[in-house]
């Protein structure tokens, strides 16, 4: 009589899904070039070097001016000036705009020193020849001119580890300069199939003799390439107990995964588990599930082991179950997800300009699980609107507006994307930026602390970063909180021997500010006050910058003599600061998202505030 080995005591599915799961199947990052990376998953956080664009640039075509010229202008009275000179895209200028002068200016060029805006050609008309514009329109300062850093900023958080690489993100780290890539290795996964009986497609059978194709091998390396992995394929063993040994063995001896499929069940030619159990360690043999009971888990030499079953469709239930979550955890890689959902608008979005309309949309899921759709644009030029968004939704040509609520289908940039775990709005800070390190998927929009404020009122964001005196007109619950040094950067030795505030206007230094709708601008105000300087007298006070470190790195190019920023800022740069005080970051969360999985990840993640803020100079936790 033959002996059998029976199966041990069937695992349940929630078991194997732990066996499974606690396999180290994931290589070592790796570097790979910019052209080599799309479908890869990022590694490390990629903080941009440089400003994108790295100058303050024409927005559309038409003449360069000082917003100050065309005060009063109208098609009736329009505002004479000179034409001085031509800019084009890719050159150099070669004029400055002086006061009552204009510059013809083309889409993307550098704005020329002296201008501060530009006024579109359709509302300018010649006189006299070429020689003299007549503008019909006012403009304000910045009007129609992309500023340096407005896309992108230096030192800004870029993309987050665990981010999949797209052509949008290529695009992204394209205007970065970055010519290579940190990328989560890839899992390398030897497929085996075994049985006496196989054949590999395109050979001859035997029907007679029991023949059959392999499937198998086929089948399961298509989804190991699917989930992400790097599929090896081994010619097929037998059943004999030696072959399927030196089999196994090489393929551990290559791959992080070995994966085989037959002679994993309980009959006496199954030879599979005795190779595993002598020569590895058997961690599982059978799970309570239909299809795929007789599965395998273990580890052989240095490599993880899972034997699926023989029957195709078991074997592809089975790898996709429990098998295809662990690839795409190695990888880095997110669920697949179908390629449009519906949702309902986060607020109304106004549109009449008879065309229809590819609007690229963000997605967040609410306290019930319900899709909210939100509007992703920062402008054509920007190529952070695309990495923000999730997907577009198509409004008609004859659509004029869409209602807050209104349930719109979104068609995703690929089936893979999901909406982010946690959505954070507001302040620009480095110690956050580095707690969302610690978090899968999140999606953090700068925006400034009044803007998160606004948005909170809304219902859209999930979580909302605030610094500075403002508090949220809404009822929101605190997660935590930490301060932060903030003052003047200066160039390293403080050459101009900068004290305090009140040196801005009395030594009348080049200043460069924050946004309106950042929180330590707020800040900056409420010191102004108290202290009796006159923001006016400030020279470069409505000069403004969107991102933390954006002034100090104009003060590191010599663009400014001061800043407004963070110790931790010059710290980095290696600049001269002058402390004037230290303000709240306080980490704020929509009572109606509190129990969502995000926020709880990134709850654990804010856990450890003095780990991160250990290296961070002039941060505390509070």
């Amino acid at each position: 009589m033959t002996d059998r080995k029976e199966f041990r005591d069937l695992a349940s599915p929630e078991e194997a899904h732990e066996v499974v799961s606690s396999l180290d199947i994931a290589p070592e990052p790796e570097t790979v070039p910019l052209d080599d990376c799309r479908g890869r998953v990022l590694a490390e956080r990629v903080d941009a070097g440089i400003d994108v664009p790295g100058f303050d640039r024409a927005s559309m075509d038409g003449y360069a001016v000082r917003a100050a010229d065309t005060v009063g202008a109208s098609e009736r009275d329009p505002v004479v000036l000179p034409r001085v000179g031509t800019v084009h895209a890719g050159a150099a200028p070669d004029v400055d705009v002086e006061s009552g002068e204009c510059v013809e200016i083309s889409t993307g060029a550098v704005l020329p020193a002296g201008a501060d805006a530009v006024v579109p050609v359709e509302r300018t008309h010649e006189v006299d020849g070429e020689s003299e514009i007549a503008f019909e329109t006012a403009v304000a300062p910045g009007d129609s001119v992309m500023a340096a850093g407005a896309d992108v900023a230096a030192g800004e958080r870029a993309l987050g580890p665990g981010t999949e690489i797209t052509p949008r993100e290529i695009g992204l780290l394209s205007a970065l300069g970055v010519a290579e890539v940190p990328v989560r290795g890839t899992p390398t996964v030897g497929v085996v199939s075994t049985g006496d009986e196989l054949v590999r497609p395109g050979d001859s059978l035997d029907h007679r003799a029991g023949e059959i194709h392999d499937v198998n091998s086929y089948t399961i390396a298509a989804a190991v390439e699917e989930a992400g992995g790097e599929a090896v394929l081994y010619p097929h063993a037998g059943d004999d107990y030696d072959e399927l040994e030196r089999q196994l063995r090489a393929a551990a001896d290559d791959c992080d995964l070995v994966l085989s499929s037959g002679s994993t069940s309980a009959s006496a030619v199954d030879v599979v588990y005795r190779v595993i159990e002598e020569r590895g360690d058997l961690l599982l043999h059978g799970v309570s599930i239909k299809p795929g009971k007789p599965m395998l888990v273990g580890r052989l030499g240095g490599a993880a082991y899972v034997g699926l079953p023989g029957y195709p469709v078991s074997a592809l239930t089975i790898f996709r179950t429990f098998v295809a979550p662990a690839i795409r955890e190695a990888a880095g890689r997110p669920e697949r997800e179908r390629a449009t959902v519906t949702g309902r608008l986060a607020d109304g979005e106004r549109y009449g300009q008879g065309r229809t309309r590819l609007m690229p949309v963000g997605l967040v899921t609410d306290g019930a699980g319900e899709t909210l759709v939100y509007p992703v644009d920062k402008g054509s030029g920007a190529t952070t609107s695309l990495v923000d968004a999730d997907g577009v939704v198509e409004v008609d040509a004859d659509t004029d507006y869409l209602a807050s609520g209104e349930t719109v289908t979104v068609e995703l940039f690929s089936p893979d994307v999901r909406p982010p775990a946690v959505l954070c709005i507001g302040e620009d800070d480095p110690l956050f930026a580095r707690a969302l390190d610690g978090v899968r998927s999140p999606r953090y929009l700068a925006a400034g602390t009044r803007t998160g404020f606004r948005r909170l009122r809304d219902g859209l964001p999930d979580v909302v970063v605030a610094a500075g005196p403002d508090e949220p007109d809404a009822s929101a619950e605190k997660l935590t909180t930490w301060t932060r040094e903030w003052g003047l950067v200066v160039p390293a030795g403080n050459p101009a021997d900068v004290s305090g505030l009140t040196d801005l206007a009395d030594a009348d230094l080049g200043f460069v500010n924050r946004t309106t709708a950042s929180g330590l601008r707020a800040t900056l105000d409420a010191a102004l006050d108290d202290t009796g300087v006159d923001p006016t007298a400030i020279r470069g006070y409505e000069r403004t910058v969107r991102a933390h470190e954006s002034p100090a790195r104009m003060v590191a190019r010599g663009d400014a003599d001061a800043g407004l920023g963070l110790r931790a800022s010059a710290a980095k740069l290696g600049l001269g600061f002058v402390p004037v005080g230290a303000e709240r970051v306080r980490v704020l969360v929509n009572p109606e998202r509190a129990e969502k999985a995000g926020v709880g990840a990134l709850d654990d993640a804010l856990a450890d505030i003095a780990g991160l803020v250990a290296d961070l100079p002039g941060y505390e936790d509070a």
